[in-house]
């Protein structure tokens, strides 16, 4: 697993996998309909991952900038 990836991001991962193969083999509008939804929240799920990840190396970055500058003052 890639360093920073949450377990439940490999969860997602296999669950669209899934979904795909369901919505190939869907037999209805209906069911056509269900996979495209579920699949929608998934994917949703994973860009909320991918987001707070980014937001916790931003947070990291400015963590170090702050502590650069506290250093500066206090010399």
């Amino acid at each position: 697993m890639e360093k920073g990836h949450h377990p439940a991001q490999k969860d997602l991962d296999v669950l669209i996998s899934k979904l795909n193969a369901l919505e190939v083999s869907a037999t209805d509008n209906f069911q056509k309909s269900l996979v495209g939804v579920l699949k929608v929240l998934v994917e949703n799920q994973l860009h909320s991952f991918n987001e707070f990840e980014h937001l916790k190396k931003a947070i990291d970055l400015l963590t170090l900038q702050i502590f650069k500058v506290e250093r500066k003052v206090d010399s």
